[in-house]
Order: structure tokens, then sequence, then C-alpha cells
């Protein structure tokens, strides 16, 4: 079956500088739109990343049409973007090749193994980035134009649904509608204190020689990820620590110490590694102050209380979690919100699949929970971490079960709303395409004769 690969946008970006390091061809331009060409280069190296990652469908032919009809689309966006004369400032630009290139030195381990791999400095490597990045960003403010007036009403919604065929209307999975009271007992200042003198003192023994930091690292500190490595992070740009930490990260100067930083996560000390233009590498030591036993044995006690009121029936859990509970979520009768959608549904897969991520540790545990829980059921007092990953209590209810099913208007109404939505979205692209199609300078080449595109590119 043909795939609309054309309307697939940017999937690419950043690929084409290392799928140079794979492919030798000999280059010839393929199509011209405006001022923009495209290179024989250019195809193969997209086909080359699409079999990379187990793609097979299609023949070979077919496959080059449909990347070419994808590349057609994309410099068709940046002629318009030349036309409406939309520019992208060097330092976002920059900030964002930053970003990238710290996910990629991730994923190698180091700046010398990626520059190893695709032979290439960093200096060259950013080089060819940069303009790939650029045209991207101006790729997806032309889009942006194209779909911002793009909305669906209820009626819209409706017909949509019923020009679906029965028996192709998609399966839901079963999902929850969950609620919580949380009891967030606070860290004492003194617990604080105690951990920043802990902190201090590893410092005054790291200044002393008596140990190196790294050494330190791998015997105290509470971060998992990075202690095993001697607390080191790897080389980071700007925008991906927490605000305290990088002021005080790219303040400082190979080899010194911080002095003890606070931020959400706990107090650090921080150590620079080395500075690479505008990243950075450091170690760090993270402690965090704890929630004492008899703060947390108080916490659930009180919840206990708690879930008395309610099952006498002298409080509604609505009206419980308003008045007891210590989380943002009270503002919104408790629900706790799928971080993928921002709505009250979330499926058991979904829950599993948070609880991985430290970022989410409040999600830790919870898929257990409900799974003993019918519909209007509430929980025991259970033990959870909070966003920051210190020790609370919660009670949980099960406000909602959905069953499998298919989708429905009554059930399902956002999700068909979005499926209406990106349909609409994807038919204001499809016109928008014929439109500037027939009116941008185009030329394909002779090879591409018998390409069976989705659009008429050359007609006039």
């Amino acid at each position: 079956m043909k795939r609309n690969v054309v309307l697939c946008l940017l999937t690419l970006l950043s690929v084409q500088v290392f799928a140079q390091k794979q492919s030798q061809v000999v280059d010839k331009i393929v199509a011209v739109v405006g001022k923009n060409v495209i290179l024989q280069s250019d195809v193969e190296n997209q086909y080359m990343q699409y079999r990379l990652q187990g793609g097979a469908e299609g023949s070979y032919q077919s496959l080059h049409c449909e990347i070419l009809e994808s590349l057609l689309f994309q410099k068709l966006m940046l002629n318009q973007a030349e036309m409406d004369s939309l520019t992208i400032e060097d330092d976002v630009v920059d900030a964002e090749m930053t970003r990238r290139i710290s996910g990629y030195m991730a994923g190698f381990g180091s700046q010398e193994k990626m520059e190893a791999y695709f032979g290439k400095t960093m200096p060259e490597i950013k080089d060819e980035l940069r303009p790939i990045i650029k045209d991207g960003m101006l790729q997806e403010q032309v889009m942006a134009k194209i779909i911002e007036n793009v909305v669906v009403t209820p009626s819209e919604v409706k017909s949509f649904y019923k020009s679906m065929p029965q028996d192709s209307i998609p399966m839901v999975s079963p999902e929850y509608e969950i609620a919580q009271i949380v009891k967030r007992p606070p860290v004492s200042i003194d617990e604080k204190l105690e951990v920043k003198d802990r902190l201090y003192q590893i410092r005054k023994r790291i200044l002393s020689g008596e140990s190196s930091f790294s050494t330190m690292a791998i015997l105290y500190s509470e971060d998992p990820g990075s202690a095993r490595k001697g607390g080191e992070l790897g080389l980071t740009g700007k925008g991906e620590w927490a605000p305290a930490f990088e002021t005080a990260a790219f303040n400082l100067r190979e080899g010194e110490i911080s002095e003890v930083i606070e931020t959400e996560f706990g107090f650090h000390i921080i150590q620079l590694i080395e500075r690479r233009d505008d990243m950075v590498n450091c170690r760090h030591i993270l402690l965090t102050a704890k929630v004492p036993v008899e703060a947390l044995e108080k916490a659930k006690n009180e919840l206990d209380s708690v879930a008395a009121l309610i099952h006498s029936g002298e409080m509604t859990f609505d009206e419980a979690c308003k008045k007891f509970s210590d989380d943002d979520t009270k503002n919104n009768g408790g629900y706790i919100l799928n971080p993928a959608t921002a709505g009250n549904r979330i499926s058991v897969t979904d829950l599993q699949e948070l609880e991985q991520y430290p970022q989410y540790a409040e999600f830790k545990n919870l898929a257990f929970v409900i799974s003993r829980l019918e519909e209007g059921e509430f929980s025991d007092p259970v033990p959870m971490y909070t966003k920051e990953s210190q020790d609370a209590y919660r009670i949980v209810m099960v406000k909602k079960k959905v069953v499998a099913h298919r989708a429905n208007l009554t059930d399902d109404y956002n999700l068909i709303q979005s499926w209406a939505l990106e349909q609409k979205k994807q038919q204001a692209r499809e016109k928008w395409i014929r439109e500037k199609a027939n009116k941008a300078y185009i030329r394909i080449d002779e090879n591409f004769a018998d390409c069976e595109f989705n659009f008429d590119w050359t007609q006039k």
C-alpha cells in the first residue's frame, strides 16, 4: 500500500550529516523548487536511513519516488519561507544545534567517539548540521502557518465519526480516570542543614586532596545515573539542567569545584571537567534531604483519618481532596493528568512506561495500586514519591474505569476530535501543496518521470 510520505514532515533534519558517512553517491540535481535544489545524494541518504531503521515496505523505485516527493514538499516550504521573508536568528539555531549534539554525544559516550565514528571534527559536524537545522526550523514556521487556523467543530467531529466504517473504528485500550489525596510531609530545616553540612564536608575532603571528586561521587552521590561514572554528566549545552545548577556549572573554571547548590532535586557540588565551545562537561555529587520517618508516619495516620471520613459518608472524596490534599492536583479535583495528552484518561501501559523515568517519579507503583481497585473504590494510604522524588503518602481513587472498546463519541470524544482535527490539518496541507506547487518553478529529473506521485508537481 502506498504511504503518504509527502506529509510526514521533517523526519530527517539532522540525519543527512550522519548519513553522508555511509554513502558515496555520484551527485547530480534531480529536482529544483524555486531556488532550492534536491540532489541524488539527498534521496539516497534518506533511502539508506530508512533501510537502516528497518523499513522494508515498497520497491527500490517506489521508495525513491516517495522520498523525492517528501523532499519536494520540504523544498516547497523553504521556497515559501523565502517568499514570506521568514528568518531564524543565528543564536536560536545554535541553541537547537547544541541541544541535539548533546543528545548525540550522550549516545556515543564522548565527543571523541562521535568524531571518530563520523570521521569529522566537531566544527565540521556543526557546519554541516547548522543549515539543516535552520531549514527545518523555517519549514516548521511555514507548516505552522498552513494549519494555524484549522479547528474542528462538534458537528464536524460527529460527521467524521459517522463517516468511519464501523469495522475500521480503532479499539481503545482500557483506561482509567484517577484522583488522589496527597500528604506531603515537609523536609525539616534541620534535615536540610544536616545534608548541606555533609556535602560541605565532602567538598572539604576533596579540596584537601584526601580523595578525588569522582571517588567521592561513586561513594556518596545519590544520583544513580551519574554516580557509577564518578558523577560525570557528559558534554551538555545550556537549557538541559535546572537553572541554578546550570548557572553554577557554566561559571566554573576547569577543575574548579562549586559551592553547595540547591535545586528541586536536592543539594549538589559541581566540578567542571572541561569546556568545549558552548558546552561543558561536569561531575556532580547529589545529596537529598529525607523526610523523617516520624513525619511520614504522621502523614499516613492523617490519611487514615481522611479515609474514615469518606467511608462514613461525612465527606466526599472530592471534598476531602480539596480540604486535605497537599498536592497541586487538589485544584482540579485531585485528577492525575496524562502527561502525553494533558487529559484525565490514562492506561496501565502508559503508567508502566512513565514510572521508568525519574522525572515522572509520582507515577511509580500507580499501575499496581489501581489494578486492585474497581470503579468508585479508593485505596488505603500508600507510599509515593513526589515530582521532586520526596517521600509522601496518598490515597488513590479510580474515578472511572473504561474497558477496552471501539472508540465512541460518548467515551472517547477527545480522542475522536484529535483524529478529526488531524484529518482536517492533512487536508489543509494537501490544499496548500496543490496551490503552491501550481505557482512555483518546479523541475524534476526524467529518471523520476515514471513516479506515481500523490500530487502533480509540474502542472501549470
